[in-house]
C-alpha cells in the first residue's frame, strides 16, 4: 500500500482541494475560506489524495467535509486523520467531537448517534439541517464542570479566609495606632503641663 502522509493544508493545496471538493460536491467557496481548518493526506509522490476539516468552538470539535480521490485509501487516511484529531482535541481541551460523516470507520472508533440530551450541547454555529449527527464524548462534561465548581468554591473559601485575616490584622493595627496616638497625646499634655508649671518664670 502506498505510504500516506498527513499535514495541515496550505494555499498551495487549493487547486487540488478545489478539484477534490468539486468531485465530492462539497461547498468549495465556503471551505476555501476555512482553509485553516483543513488537513490533507498526500501520497508518496506528494499528491493530495484526501482531506478533512477539523474545527473548534469553545470546548467542542467538529469533523467535517471529508473527501477522497481514491476511496481504496480512505480508511488508511482516516487512521491518520483520527490520530491528528485526537491530538488537536487534547490540545484544545475538547469535551466532545461532532460529525456528520457517516463512514463505518468513525462508528468503529466510538462515534455514536447523538441523542436529544447530547444535541442540547451542540454549539449553535454548527446547528443546521442535514444528516443526523454522530458524537464522541472525550471527557465527562458534567464531571469536569462539577470539579471546576468545587475548585472555584474552594478558591472563594480560601479568599474569604484570607480577607478575614487581613481585616483582623487591619483592625488590630488600627487599635494599636489609636492607642499610640492617645499615648503620644497624653505625653505631650504632660510635657506641656510640666513646662508651664515648672519652667514658667512668672510662677515664682
Amino acid at each position: 500500500m502506498t505510504a500516506l502522509h498527513i499535514r495541515r493544508a496550505t494555499v498551495d493545496d487549493l487547486p487540488a482541494l478545489r478539484a477534490l471538493w468539486a468531485a465530492m460536491r462539497l461547498p468549495a467557496d465556503d471551505l476555501e475560506r476555512r482553509l485553516k481548518e483543513c488537513q490533507v493526506v498526500e501520497d508518496a509522490r506528494g499528491a493530495v489524495v484526501g482531506a478533512v476539516g477539523i474545527a473548534f468552538h469553545q470546548q467542542y470539535a467538529l469533523l467535517h467535509s471529508e473527501g477522497y480521490l481514491d476511496f481504496g485509501q480512505a480508511d488508511a487516511a482516516r487512521l491518520l486523520f483520527w490520530d491528528r484529531l485526537q491530538v488537536l482535541a487534547a490540545n484544545h481541551g475538547a469535551f466532545r467531537v461532532w460529525t456528520r460523516e457517516d463512514a463505518p470507520f468513525w462508528r468503529r472508533h466510538g462515534f455514536q448517534p447523538a441523542g436529544d440530551a447530547a444535541l442540547l450541547r451542540l454549539p449553535a454555529p454548527w446547528q443546521a439541517p442535514g444528516r443526523p449527527w454522530l458524537t464522541l464524548q472525550l471527557k465527562d462534561e458534567d464531571a469536569v464542570a462539577a470539579a471546576l465548581e468545587r475548585r472555584f468554591a474552594g478558591f472563594m473559601d480560601a479568599e474569604r479566609r484570607r480577607t478575614t485575616r487581613l481585616s483582623e490584622r487591619a483592625r488590630t493595627l488600627r487599635r494599636v495606632i489609636i492607642a499610640a496616638g492617645f499615648g503620644i497625646f497624653f505625653i505631650c499634655v504632660a510635657i506641656l503641663f510640666y513646662l508651664l508649671r515648672y519652667r514658667n518664670p512668672f510662677a515664682r
